[in-house]
């Protein structure tokens, strides 16, 4: 859609902008489990998280985004969110190292993945961004608030694996300024083999106008683009999408993007 930036040609040339963006965002999620002199305890509550069977439902909706090349391996949580979309953190797309967005088609998205496997895997055709997001050029630019990436999948995966809902206006309230996410779940970089689940984070609290989740769920390198969910009755419902951790005067916390936020996938073209 032309209101959303595109990544769609592997071979396109990019163009040489120089130095980084200075607003580039840079998300704290690269210490072992946390920020400044609270790491220690950030390890703890990642490892006091719930392992989940992620091949059972509703939990393989949620996978793991790979990249892999010569120099370099990683992967970031992500989520069915329609048959062939997944929503996780744009930052997950860029190579720092080489100041360079990731050709789509260099990704894998592994569904249920737990322990070497997965229920599905797919291929990545392109992927949506935020406006602010230029993918052609050399610069990672805007903040927390435009975050967010929607991958547009090469096989449709989720008959099989399943899919998570965005809350729009129904699970809970987003315009106010408390939200209520009960629970996180990620492959978090102490267990990226294994979907672990931060259950009964706390309030929450709507930041920057409502263009930022702050929540108190445990997170860190590993979980970007986890789904930040509320529990329902019926299910999970995917409350934001994780983007970053702080450390600030309340303990760590996790920041990410409101999915009232998130494009609906049902509008998306192939």
């Amino acid at each position: 859609m032309a209101s959303f930036a595109q990544a769609q040609d592997p071979a396109q040339n990019r163009p040489d902008a120089g130095g980084l963006h200075t607003q580039i965002h840079r998300p704290e999620l690269r210490g072992i489990c946390g920020a400044g002199r609270q790491g220690e305890a950030g390890c703890a509550a990642i490892r006091a998280r719930k392992i989940l069977d992620a091949q059972v439902p509703p939990w393989r909706a949620i996978g793991r985004v790979n990249f892999a090349s010569l120099q370099i391996r990683s992967h970031c949580t992500g989520t069915l969110v329609a048959e062939a979309v997944v929503l996780t953190a744009a930052h997950c797309l860029y190579n720092y190292a080489r100041k360079a967005w990731i050709p789509a088609q260099s990704l894998r998205f592994v569904a249920g993945y737990q322990r070497g496997t997965g229920i599905g895997v797919a291929g990545v055709r392109r992927y949506v961004l935020d406006p602010v997001q230029d993918p052609t050029s050399r610069d990672f630019r805007g903040g927390i608030a435009e975050d967010w990436a929607l991958l547009l999948l090469d096989t449709p995966l989720g008959a099989e694996a399943g899919i998570l809902p965005l809350a729009r206006d129904g699970a809970r309230d987003m315009t106010g300024e408390r939200a209520d996410p009960d629970a996180l779940a990620g492959y978090a970089g102490l267990r990226p083999h294994v979907l672990s689940l931060a259950e009964g984070c706390g309030p929450g609290q709507m930041r920057a106008e409502g263009r930022v989740l702050d929540t108190p769920c445990p997170a860190m390198q590993g979980d970007s683009g986890a789904p930040l969910l509320a529990l329902t009755e019926s299910g999970p419902v995917i409350l934001g999408v994780l983007s970053a951790v702080a450390s600030t005067g309340d303990g760590l916390r996790s920041l990410g993007i409101p999915a009232a936020r998130i494009p609906d996938p049902a509008g998306l073209t192939p």
